[in-house]
């Protein structure tokens, strides 16, 4: 993973420098003098406080007069090795500095008093321990002054004897290089080197975080983490988010639905951009947590509704189509029968809206459909008809004994023929309960006349009417093998015919129970 980095980090600088040499040895102090050093160096920052230097001087160590006590010219050629350590950076950079070096060296003029042991020529260690600063113009340009007292482990820079090494000290003024590129736009992704080591980024890759974008677009433009390829950790990289679905890379719910925009694109095949994807009235992350309904299907459960319309409108369940399980789908009942989706009974009379739609073709709004006054229901429950008001109050029911006659009072005609009147209707209901309460039993139906008119015209009219009734009784389920008919026109009278009251008992229908 990288870090944040200095610019100083691995700068390199070169220098060249002029300055003064001043020898430390046996020479009387007020007879030694001050002689010009060059020195050429280089500079590598290991950090923004610490800097290794490498660099090669040239002085001359001498006294004022030559040929005296003690007085002597030599030549000193010095490589070394140095540790900088700035106190800031900056403009102003100051420091000091310490390290170790070779002091290569030749008497060129000796004293009179040299010491006979003493080399000529030779190379000794030396030790520098100074301080300085530089002055930076700009990023490359700049001065570099140092002070440096350099001690040596020879005593023959001066061959005179004295059992002390010999060392000087120096002082240089120098113009300095920076090989700064700091300004610079290596890899062209709009930072500089300098704002890529501050930022931790490569500054040799356009890309740091391979994420599709640009460091510098991620950093001025978008405002994301050029170190992260997913800033906002939804599971789509940034790249991605700006350049192919159009998402906010900042934010993880672009479209504030509930899921996150990775989960939309990879997961769900949602709009990211859209919370309610399949426009139903719920949001894609309410249907996907919530209800389990579909966020690409409008109707889920294909009823007819769509799922914001049955969560919100409805409240009915949008994976169930029939929510109420009457036998209706929910947008059946919502729009088409008008009824409850949520209530299997919507009016309350004892049958599923289902069954009274598909079953018994009733109103599932209407308790009694019939407006006879009896539930649907209760009339299913007695196998009535529920489209039917005549069933609907209770009738009388003969009582059918074995050889023994009932007379069905009520049952009319019309006039001279075997049409049985409307208003004979509750009274044949009351037989046909009896009949389908009693599947056992078998009845001899029979017709009768009046005596007014010819006989054998009454005869077949009091046997059409019996088979009148047979055939009512069959219509509505009673098998016609249970019933048999007899007409005995005026045969049989219950009353005088002296009246037209008993005129009216003599036309009659009977039932007489034979099994």
């Amino acid at each position: 993973m990288l870090t944040a980095q200095s610019k100083y980090d691995g700068r390199v600088a070169v220098g060249l420098n002029g300055g003064v040499s001043w020898g430390v040895n046996e020479t009387e102090i007020k007879n030694r003098s001050f002689n010009f050093l060059g020195r050429v160096n280089g500079l590598y920052d290991l950090n923004e406080t610490i800097a290794l230097e490498l660099g090669l001087g040239f002085t001359t160590n001498s006294s004022k007069d030559v040929g005296g006590f003690s007085d002597y010219k030599t030549s000193i050629i010095q490589p070394d090795v140095r540790i900088r350590a700035y106190f800031t950076r900056g403009a102003f950079n100051p420091y000091v500095t310490g390290g170790l070096g070779a002091a290569l060296y030749d008497n060129s003029e000796r004293p009179y008093n040299a010491d006979p042991e003493a080399k000529k020529s030779g190379a000794a260690l030396a030790g520098i321990l100074g301080a300085g600063f530089q002055y930076m113009f700009s990023n490359n340009w700049g001065i570099d002054f140092q002070v440096a007292a350099v001690p040596t482990f020879t005593d023959d820079i001066n061959p005179a004897y004295d059992e002390k090494k010999d060392g000087y000290w120096k002082g240089t003024l120098g113009i300095l290089y920076v090989f700064d590129n700091s300004q610079n736009d290596s890899d062209g992704d709009g930072l500089t080197n300098e704002q890529e080591r501050a930022l931790g980024t490569d500054p040799n890759n356009p890309d740091t975080d391979f994420d599709g974008l640009k460091d510098g677009e991620e950093v001025n433009k978008y405002k994301t983490d050029p170190l992260k390829a997913d800033t906002d950790g939804d599971g789509l990289t940034d790249g991605d988010e700006v350049r192919k679905y159009e998402t906010d890379p900042l934010k993880a719910d672009t479209d504030g639905d509930g899921l996150t925009d990775g989960d939309e694109v990879n997961k769900h095949k949602t709009d990211p951009l859209k919370m309610d994807t399949d426009g139903d009235g719920l949001g894609d992350g309410v249907e996907v947590n919530t209800h389990k309904t579909n966020p690409l299907e409008k109707d889920t459960d294909g009823d007819g509704l769509t799922d914001g319309d049955e969560v919100n409108t409805y409240k009915t369940n949008p994976t169930n189509p029939d929510t109420d399980g009457d036998g209706l789908k929910d947008g059946d009942e919502v729009n088409t029968f008008k009824t409850n989706p949520t209530n299997p009974d919507t009016d309350g009379d004892g049958l599923k809206d289902g069954e009274e739609v598909r079953q018994y073709n009733t109103n599932p709004n209407d308790r009694d459909t019939d407006k006879g006054g009896m539930p649907d229901g209760e009339e299913v429950r007695r196998k009535k008809n529920p489209l039917d008001p005549l069933d609907d109050v209770e009738r009388a029911r003969p009582k059918l004994e074995l050889g023994k006659k009932i007379v069905l009072e009520g049952i009319v005609f019309e006039t001279g023929k075997a049409a049985i009147k409307p208003e004979s209707e509750p009274i044949l209901q009351g037989a046909l309960e009896t009949m389908n309460e009693n599947p056992e039993v078998e009845v001899l139906i029979t017709g009768h006349t009046d005596n007014v008119g010819k006989r054998d015209k009454n005869m077949k009219l009091s046997a059409d009417r019996a088979e009148s009734v047979k055939q009512w009784m069959v219509q509505r389920g009673v098998s016609a093998a249970r019933m048999t008919t007899k007409g005995f026109g005026p045969d049989r009278p219950i009353a005088p015919n002296d009246t037209d009251a008993n005129k009216q008992k003599n036309r009659r229908i009977e039932f007489e129970r034979t099994k």
